[in-house]
């Protein structure tokens, strides 16, 4: 063999040997199927929610705590369409509206939200093992939580499966549960954007709740609906000024608070907070409540779509936003968190 052949050859080999490790390199930086990557977050202090007032921190009932803006060069990371934070405040679960979960840990300094540390994502997992995404079911909204359980509605096929997440994590499969023949009606792009489980010791407690979008009834409202607990059922919330509902989260009062945003081509995004009191959930009820924050594009927010409420260890009710991307250039991932002030 030539000489010139013989280094043929040996370039052509070590081309080789490079496309083979190519893809090693760089592993936590790329999606797979296979399980949980960790990933890093890089995080921007958001230090006014009204930056035309900065040194403004009362908004009605809530006091602004800090707010972060968020971003990785993980390609899944963004689309995030609900956030429920642990006991501790610090640990929460995300999950963005391609079937992945993200898991990770807030980082405070003086009471406001500073990082984001040990951040995993991985594909939410189906009752086979395979991703959820892969079946179709990719469009997850929502989370619930009970005790170790989740529960995760998914719009498009308007499902929800529930996860063993206290003993298997990331790596648990999602169960579909039995649902109200109303949820399968649902438009498959405006349906279960919320879901919360009511703590026993509270009205309704022990029962899924779940309201859709912008699934209306005869009148126009948003519809919801009780599962299992003592009084199952469909209910309607009121829908005022084109605002459709993006997440919820129980209040220790025993309220529920909606989390809801609208869009015009016009205004541009804008949110509402609104409490409804727990014990006027019931089968056929029309319910309303007290709107506690609305806020525009002159506010630093984006498409919020997840909510999450906890009680700090020095007793405060603290709400958590976090917002979805939608993987565009033009929006952001933030999170903003604010204390619930005489709670």
């Amino acid at each position: 063999m030539s000489l010139l052949v013989r280094t043929a050859l040996a370039l052509a080999s070590a081309f080789l040997v490079v496309l083979v490790l190519l893809p090693a390199l760089g592993q936590t930086d790329r999606p797979t199927d296979n399980g949980p990557v960790r990933i890093q977050i890089k995080a921007e202090p958001i230090d006014a929610f009204q930056p035309g007032e900065r040194g403004r921190v009362r908004f009605g009932p809530l006091e602004f705590r800090g707010g972060l803006q968020l971003s990785s060069s993980y390609k899944p990371f963004g689309g995030l369409s609900a956030l429920r934070l642990f006991a501790d405040g610090a640990n929460f679960i995300s999950l963005s509206d391609k079937g992945r979960w993200l898991k990770g840990r807030i980082a405070y300094a003086n009471g406001r939200p500073i990082g984001i540390d040990e951040a995993e994502m991985a594909p939410i997992l189906g009752p086979d093992g395979r991703p959820l995404a892969a079946r179709g079911w990719y469009d997850t909204e929502s989370i619930a939580v009970d005790g170790g359980t989740l529960y995760v509605g998914i719009e498009r096929v308007n499902r929800i499966v529930r996860l063993d997440y206290g003993r298997s994590g990331l790596l648990a499969r999602g169960q579909p549960i039995a649902i109200p023949a109303g949820i399968s009606s649902l438009p498959n792009n405006r349906g279960l954007e919320c879901l919360e489980f009511i703590p026993r010791s509270m009205p309704v407690g022990g029962t899924l709740v779940a309201i859709s979008e912008r699934g209306l009834d005869s009148a126009g409202n948003l519809r919801g609906f009780l599962i299992g607990g003592g009084t199952p059922g469909e209910f309607s919330v009121a829908r005022h000024n084109d605002f459709d509902v993006s997440d919820c989260a129980v209040l220790p009062d025993r309220n529920l608070m909606l989390l809801e945003r609208r869009f015009s081509w016009t205004s541009g995004i804008a949110m509402r907070l609104r409490r409804i009191p727990l014990q006027t959930l019931a089968p056929g009820a029309v319910v309303d409540g007290e709107e506690i924050l609305t806020a525009d594009m002159g506010y630093q927010i984006d498409n919020m779509e997840g909510l999450s409420v906890h009680r700090s260890s020095a007793g405060e009710v603290l709400l958590t936003m976090i917002s979805d991307d939608n993987f565009s250039l033009l929006q952001r991932t933030i999170l903003l968190q604010f204390a619930l002030i005489g709670e």
